[in-house]
């Protein structure tokens, strides 16, 4: 292979169909360090869009370097003000948060907070099948006859028309805690904190990825400073509130946030504090995900995240904010069990709704947004399904479960790509009147509609979005960031590369082309994934695997072909730590033949 050739080559012959190009400049890939220079951490962090003379800020993330002034958000000081008032006076509050991992994060995040105050509150995490999602009227209305005068919502809220306008004729005040797409007209509440109000202002507004945990850290640390003015800490040490960042990494990672400027050092220095196993209902999750060493920004997302969402998906909804707020260690022990085990029953049914969703793609294959619905499918696991559809077919995908009980009325869940705001189409859509309810952000939507106004929804989804669809699927292309020859992939390189991360949406892990190499031995390992072992002219060998690939082209090839030639393996370079001494390998996204 030449170097002038090396890229023109590999777009015509990548195996997964995919363009593949350098991340931050068009550089040959010939076996050497691609053009980095020696500081590879920096090369990797500038990459990603920092501007060289604010390398050191990004290279290390600190909260100190990134936390904005929460006064810079409409209502922050407002909303902090109605809390301390609450905590002060000892009013009976209830926290009322969404059932997926962000809203038991940010739940049990104010719960715990209100507890170092030397205050208590109560929660409400609703049914997602009987209630489905946000705040009922009827929910807040029974809340505040049961005591409660001041209710906070996270992760939910900002839409709430009807639910916050019920609450209020009962004497009720809401605070909304929020951050998804926001209505010109906001719902009448107490104070309503979100970055992604449309009259925010620049500073709040550049936060508007944050996640609802991480808007609820904000309101913590508003809290605690109003009470600092007003001399509460006077008597009394001040609480903590780097102590609640495991929560605000669990949280943010899970719910897919991009990990730039303060998530991402939120999440840095809540990985730091998750290692500390102090609050117990998380190290009692992390024991069930059987995890052996201090979790990464990949555990999260895969291995903690899923048991805490499958409580809200297949079990109780507030089996999350029960273990993250326990101080009992069987408690957590026991509920951590239980989320294991209804995980497991979450992919069971996953696997049948995704299955039948997939039986409907061949007949979509023209449409920009894939809208997939269905008779019997598990509402809990329909998010999931669309984000594996949205990977499989590289489109938006909204999956639908259709009513089966009369009311007519079916819930949906959608999945985005990057450069196609699904949320912000999905409050459109609720406009025109397709829809009953919905809302979201640019990269996931839930919505309400009726089982007749399906195929309305796709052809207008496909009016709408079709034009970014294709947009983003012309510029979308795979981002490298190193070539390395076979002897290259090695531990210590791992670790190089993991010093730039934590890595996450927006923040990519870095992507590396390791090759020529030929396979010495290719199988099936669990249900569908490709293994391989390699190796390369530099006698050099490593072991790679490309995951739910078995079926795929690219999968079918490497079974078949991968002994006969030579090629380059694309993906991410991992430690594979089952044997006696570490090794690396590389989980595989992409191949092409090399010559």
């Amino acid at each position: 292979m030449t170097t002038g050739s090396a890229t023109t080559a590999w777009e015509a012959q990548s195996l997964g169909g995919k363009v593949w190009r350098w991340r931050g400049g068009n550089m040959a890939l010939d076996g050497s360090p691609a053009g980095l220079e020696s500081d590879l951490v920096a090369q990797l962090v500038l990459s990603r869009g920092v501007a060289p003379e604010d390398l050191e800020r990004h290279r290390t993330p600190s909260l100190r370097n990134f936390l904005p002034d929460p006064s810079e958000f409409h209502d922050m000081d407002v909303a902090a003000e109605r809390l301390v008032q609450a905590i002060l006076t000892g009013e009976t509050v209830t926290v009322f948060g969404d059932y997926d991992v962000d809203g038991a994060t940010s739940a049990a995040l104010l719960l715990r907070l209100f507890a170092m105050l030397g205050s208590n509150a109560g929660y409400y995490i609703p049914d997602r099948l009987l209630e489905g999602y946000g705040p009922s009227g009827e929910a807040l209305v029974r809340l505040g006859r049961e005591g409660s005068s001041l209710i906070v919502t996270v992760d939910c809220g900002a839409m709430a028309h009807e639910a916050l306008a019920m609450a209020r004729e009962v004497g009720v005040e809401v605070v909304v805690v929020d951050h998804h797409k926001c209505s010109a007209e906001l719902p009448l509440a107490a104070a309503l904190v979100n970055p992604n109000r449309l009259d925010e202002g620049k500073v709040a507004a550049a936060h508007g990825h944050l996640a609802a945990v991480g808007v609820a850290f904000l309101l913590a640390v508003a809290t605690v400073r109003t009470l600092r003015q007003r001399g509460f800490f006077d008597s009394r040490p001040e609480p903590d509130l780097f102590a609640l960042l495991d929560l605000v990494a669990l949280g943010t990672v899970a719910d897919v946030a991009a990990l730039k400027g303060l998530n991402r050092a939120m999440v840095a220095q809540g990985l730091k504090i998750m290692a500390r196993r102090e609050n117990i209902g998380m190290a009692a999750l992390i024991d069930a995900s059987r995890l052996s060493r201090a979790p990464t920004c990949s555990d999260l997302g895969f291995a903690l995240g899923p048991r805490i969402n499958a409580g809200g998906r297949v079990g109780e909804s507030n089996l999350g904010v029960r273990l993250l707020t326990t101080s009992d260690p069987d408690e957590a022990r026991a509920i951590a069990q239980q989320l294991s085990q209804l995980n497991e029953e979450r992919r069971a049914i996953e696997a049948m709704v995704q299955e039948a969703a997939e039986a409907q793609i061949a007949g979509q294959h023209n449409r920009a947004v894939m809208v997939l619905a269905g008779h019997g499918w598990h509402p809990g696991v329909i998010g999931i399904v669309a984000g594996r559809i949205k990977e499989k077919t590289g489109k938006p995908a909204i999956v639908i479960a259709l009513d089966d009980e009369g009311s007519g009325k079916a819930k949906g869940s959608g999945r985005s790509i990057t450069g196609v705001d699904l949320g912000a189409a999905i409050i459109a859509a609720c406009d025109e009147g397709l829809l009953v309810a919905g809302g979201g952000h640019a990269m996931a939507a839930g919505l309400t509609i009726e089982n007749g106004k399906v195929d309305a929804l796709g052809a207008w989804l496909d009016a709408r979005l079709g034009r970014d669809v294709a947009s983003a699927s012309a510029s979308h292309a795979l981002l490298l960031d190193l070539a390395l020859a076979p002897r290259g992939l090695t531990p210590d390189l791992v670790e190089t590369l993991e010093q730039a991360g934590p890595y996450g949406m927006g923040w990519p892990g870095p992507r590396v082309a390791v090759g020529p190499v030929r396979a010495l031995k290719v199988d099936i390992v669990g249900k569908d994934h490709v293994r391989l072992i390699v190796a390369g002219a530099d006698g050099a060998g490593f072991k790679a695997i490309a995951f739910r690939s078995a079926e795929s082209e690219l999968g079918q090839t490497l079974l078949h072909g991968a002994r006969d030639r030579w090629l380059w393996l694309v993906g991410r370079a991992k430690i594979d730590d089952w044997g006696s001494r570490p090794s690396a390998e590389l989980h595989i996204e992409d191949a092409a033949w090399a010559r």
